[in-house]
């Protein structure tokens, strides 16, 4: 390669086969008192960067792909309605979204990490479970998963979420999100069994008579955080005298409680659905808490963003957040 400096023209580099190698460094490498104009390449962000006398400013925009899981809040499961034969349906998983997009360096993208659904008392008249918070990142929405439907006398159905809460006896599930997780069981008219709550793999168990309520239905594994994990289940059915209750669905989801029992809360950071409270008309029962969501980002390589809790398997660098924050690409 020839080099030729003129005054004029500057510094010309004759090369068709060759490069001008500039110097390179972390950003905390900068030079301290660089001129106006100084040029160099930034490892920490992997971006060409020029010192305008004022800031350091990036001349290239080097996106990335990353791959992502955004995991929704369960639903809760409910209580019954007063009535000691009476039964309340499971929770539903919080919707489950994966895939990949593009970002640009030096972006800061919110991450929002979803509750799940809090449990419900009983207080004489029942009532349904409430449904789990939104989790979100890079325009993407996970919905919350559906809460579980009450008992006789009340509004039986399970509510609609990104998997759909479990019926309670005479209701019909809640509809899942297309997508995102599958629809509660249904309850049985006339009898005492619940639906259990839709998972991100599979739908609500539907009641069997009077025999046993629905388990939850099972939720779907994803190994964006190094391992096979599996996420968002469903809560199971809640049960009474000679009637069992329905078990959670893998991937978090909590079991029904048996007769006068607590349901059993989904598990933290997994979307699962809370299970129903086991029939009582007297005394304090709380159904299952529906457990918070979860977002993981992952790329191939070294770190480039910053954000949540970071970690490295086999040549991926992992973002987990199992709070809302904030990641910068």
């Amino acid at each position: 390669m020839t080099i030729i400096i003129d005054g004029s023209l500057g510094i010309t580099a004759n090369s068709t086969t060759s490069g001008i190698l500039i110097p390179s460094g972390t950003t905390d490498q900068r030079p301290a008192n660089a001129a106006a104009g100084t040029l160099r390449y930034n490892t920490t962000t992997n971006q060409t960067e020029i010192w305008s006398g004022i800031a350091w400013t990036g001349i290239t925009a080097q996106s990335y792909t990353v791959s992502y899981l955004i995991v929704a809040g369960g639903g809760a499961g409910s209580n019954n309605s007063g009535n000691l034969s009476g039964t309340g349906g499971g929770g539903g998983a919080g919707g489950l979204l994966t895939s990949t997009t593009s970002l640009t360096p030096n972006t800061a993208y919110t991450i929002t990490v979803g509750a799940g659904g809090a449990g419900v008392t009983l207080a004489g008249g029942g009532s349904a479970g409430a449904n789990g918070s939104n989790s979100s990142a890079f325009s993407q929405i996970a919905i919350g998963g559906g809460g579980g439907g009450p008992g006789p006398g009340l509004a039986n159905n399970g509510s609609s979420g990104g998997s759909g809460g479990g019926a309670g006896n005479t209701g019909t599930g809640g509809s899942g999100t297309a997508g995102q997780g599958n629809n509660g069981g249904s309850g049985v008219s006339g009898q005492n069994a619940s639906g259990g709550g839709g998972g991100a793999g599979a739908v609500g168990t539907a009641a069997n008579a009077s025999v046993a309520s629905g388990a939850g239905g099972a939720g779907a594994s994803n190994s964006l955080s190094g391992s096979a994990v599996t996420y968002a289940g469903g809560g199971g059915g809640g049960g009474s005298s000679g009637l069992t209750p329905g078990s959670g669905g893998t991937g978090g989801g909590g079991a029904g409680g048996a007769n006068n029992s607590n349901g059993t809360s989904g598990t933290g950071n997994t979307g699962g659905g809370g299970g129903a409270t086991g029939a009582a008309n007297n005394g304090s029962v709380t159904s299952g808490s529906g457990g918070s969501g979860i977002v993981i980002i992952s790329y191939t390589g070294a770190q480039r963003g910053s954000g949540g809790t970071v970690t490295s398997v086999d040549g991926n660098t992992i973002h987990t957040f199992t709070t809302s924050g904030t990641y910068t690409a």
